[in-house]
């Protein structure tokens, strides 16, 4: 009898966000490949499921945990809670089993949860984890019973599955490149990256421009650094009767009518540049951004004035929205009259994709990734020239034969990120490190639904 093939795990670090950024598509969209490659994977969460507490209950526990706005292990944007006056023991953790059995009704959790085999949990297992690497110097080992042959880490983690072969995702080097545009302590994560590449069988990015830069700014052997770039979500069709409508009734908003911003408010996303270039150009079609506050976000839209204050002129023309489901996010996007996102730096830049995946016309960045994500189907901005941004956008907005060219060759670029090559080259990735055993599927579990 063949033997089934090997098994994959991915952690749940993003994928336990509420609401979820760009790192958690990426888990999610890896997570949900996987599957399809008929290794529906392991899960491994960091939310708290005790050891004590009784196997029957802790589904309920783990969803439990998994429906908090804020999960307890994470702070904002994603980063692990630090608790620096709490001791770290040195030794291994051992990973906590969470039958799903279908006690749960998680169909809440279908956006957020892919196709799985089995769910592991520690609490607070990212920030155990990050104690550990402070104050020891290497990586926290986590142990389960039956380790899958291959861990994924889909962020630069300090942890190690014992008994798989461990690979880390780096996404970008925009803590060491764009040092003023994040939180991160620097030296901590310059030897967090250097140690994922000296600990990792392989070191997954989402760029040739991320390959460069793990290459040669951390000095890693370029045959041990795989692109694999990243896939999208699938792209709803909306109707073109149905997206007035909508677009009216939930925004008072026209197709064509209106320009889009989405994604983070933060330094590296240019916002408070765009506003101002947004400002100059003068165009009367207004400009929407949609994306939660983070870190200094206040100064990102300083223009917009303040509760109480008196904003520029102008600045109406401009409608703040805060985070918003995905299937009022696709509304959006789909009816854009074209989307800005003139970010300083990208490892891949997700909202780009998506849009040039729709044929809305972009402008975007020379910054990182972007002109090799785009090609030559997007208008490329110096970030820091707030004059040529405010051309390129009088440009969009006025003349419709450019829209037109942009929105024909949109969708021929995007076919390079569709879920059929990024499980290509995913699938080459994990064949390089654990050769094919056999072909019959392992089992599955869809939110407590056993499948073959």
């Amino acid at each position: 009898m063949k033997r089934a093939p090997f098994r994959i795990g991915v952690d749940g670090l993003n994928l336990a966000l509420h609401r979820g950024t760009g790192v958690a598509t990426y888990s999610r969209t890896l997570a949900r490949t996987v599957a399809e490659m008929g290794r529906a994977p392991d899960l491994i969460f960091g939310l708290p499921v005790h050891p004590r507490s009784p196997r029957d209950l802790r589904e309920t526990l783990f969803f439990a945990e998994l429906g908090r706005d804020d999960p307890a292990d994470m702070a904002a944007g994603g980063s692990p809670i630090k608790r620096e006056r709490l001791f770290v023991a040195p030794w291994a953790r051992r990973l906590i089993d969470v039958p799903v059995e279908g006690r749960v009704h998680a169909e809440a959790f279908a956006e957020r949860l892919p196709c799985f085999s089995r769910v592991y949990s520690f609490g607070s297992l990212w920030s155990v984890a990050t104690r550990h690497f402070k104050r020891y110097r290497r990586f926290l080992t986590v142990t389960m019973p039956d380790p899958p042959e291959i861990m994924h880490w889909t962020y630069p983690l300090p942890i190690h599955l014992a008994g798989a072969v461990n690979i880390y995702t780096i996404h970008d080097l925009v803590p060491l490149r764009l040092p003023h545009t994040s939180l991160e302590n620097k030296r901590l994560h310059d030897r967090l990256l250097r140690s994922c590449i000296r600990r990792g069988a392989r070191i997954c990015t989402v760029s040739e421009a991320s390959r460069r830069d793990i290459v040669d700014f951390l000095g890693a052997d370029a045959g041990r650094v795989v692109n694999c770039y990243q896939s999208i979500d699938p792209v709803p069709a909306i109707a073109d009767d149905e997206l007035g409508g909508r677009l009216r009734a939930l925004f008072d908003l026209e197709p064509q009518g209106y320009f889009l911003y989405f994604g983070a408010i933060e330094p590296k996303k240019n916002v408070g540049r765009l506003i101002e270039a947004y400002l100059a150009s003068e165009v009367a079609t207004p400009l929407v951004i949609v994306g939660g506050r983070a870190w200094r976000s206040e100064n990102e839209l300083r223009l917009l004035g303040s509760p109480g204050s008196q904003s520029i002129s102008g600045a109406s023309r401009v409608r703040k929205l805060d985070y918003l489901p995905r299937r009022m996010l696709d509304v959006l996007i789909a009816g854009a009259r074209g989307v800005l996102f003139p970010s300083l730096y990208e490892g891949f830049g997700l909202p780009v994709v998506e849009a040039l995946a729709r044929g809305v016309p972009v402008m975007t960045s020379t910054g990182g990734s972007l002109p090799e994500i785009t090609g030559n189907a997007a208008l490329l901005v110096d970030p820091y020239d707030v004059g040529a941004m405010a051309a390129a956008i009088r440009r969009l907005d006025g003349d419709a034969a450019l829209r037109h060219t942009l929105a024909a060759m949109a969708p021929i670029q995007a076919e390079r990120f569709t879920p059929a090559r990024f499980k290509t080259r995913l699938s080459a990735l994990y064949q390089s490190l654990v050769p094919e055993q056999g072909v019959a599927p392992a089992q599955s579990v869809t939110f407590g639904t056993a499948t073959a």
